[in-house]
């Protein structure tokens, strides 16, 4: 392991996960565990631990980001993964939320849409042995029904709007953790389902880039 890259873990850990009040030992240990640096493309390994978006790919539907390390673990942390858990993550580009989350949960589905990011994150998972997560490919915005109920669906990127059908794949007492808006007026949200209804809570402010396919649709008016 490259001892430069551990370094930087630590202190991404130390420096942007601990200082936003992220204090789970199991999330914090997942972050230190996993190799950030093969998430992005080679030429960009040199900031893959910078406190921002990472651009990984442009797709044909748009730029896809790997996410700042702090708002994904306060989004994970918010969430409450339990190691029996069968998680869903929705948009799941290179890999990287996907792999942290396989050191928390049962199983992991990842589900994207772009053909490469599908590829890559599958031989990445195979590489650093995240053998309880299975890759799908299928439209972001419909979820992934056919491995459902989830207790855990993690939207890897800002949405605009959130389908009603994926708070429809969570098992009962589920949770999904999504960041609704965009730029600066992004919001952290938890939706929990119980006795058959979910409801949602705002959790806090959280600026960071949207994900394709969960732009609002404008309705008519007349």
């Amino acid at each position: 392991m490259n001892d430069e890259f551990s370094e930087r873990r630590v202190k991404m850990v130390d420096g942007q996960l601990r200082t936003t009040d992220v204090t789970d030992a199991a999330l914090l240990e997942a972050f230190l565990s996993l190799p950030r640096e093969a998430f992005v493309p080679a030429d960009q390994r040199d900031i893959a631990y910078i406190d921002e978006d990472i651009r990984i790919a442009t797709s044909s539907d748009g730029a896809r980001y790997l996410m700042e390390p702090s708002p994904m673990a306060k989004l994970l942390q918010l969430a409450e993964v339990d190691a029996t858990d069968h998680a869903l993550v929705i948009g799941c580009g290179s890999g990287y939320s996907a792999a942290v989350l396989s050191r928390l949960a049962g199983s992991v589905v990842a589900l994207e849409s772009d053909a490469t990011l599908a590829e890559l994150a599958e031989s990445t998972f195979s590489q650093l042995g995240c053998d309880t997560v299975t890759v799908v490919r299928g439209t972001l915005r419909d979820g992934h029904a056919a491995k459902a109920p989830y207790d855990v669906i993690f939207i890897d990127g800002a949405v605009e709007e959130l389908p009603s059908g994926l708070t429809e794949q969570l098992a009962e007492g589920g949770r999904l953790v999504a960041v609704e808006g965009r730029g600066n007026a992004g919001v952290a949200r938890l939706y929990v389902k119980a006795e058959g209804v979910v409801t949602g809570r705002r959790a806090f402010n959280a600026a960071i880039k949207p994900l394709p396919g969960f732009e609002r649709v404008e309705a008519f008016v007349f």
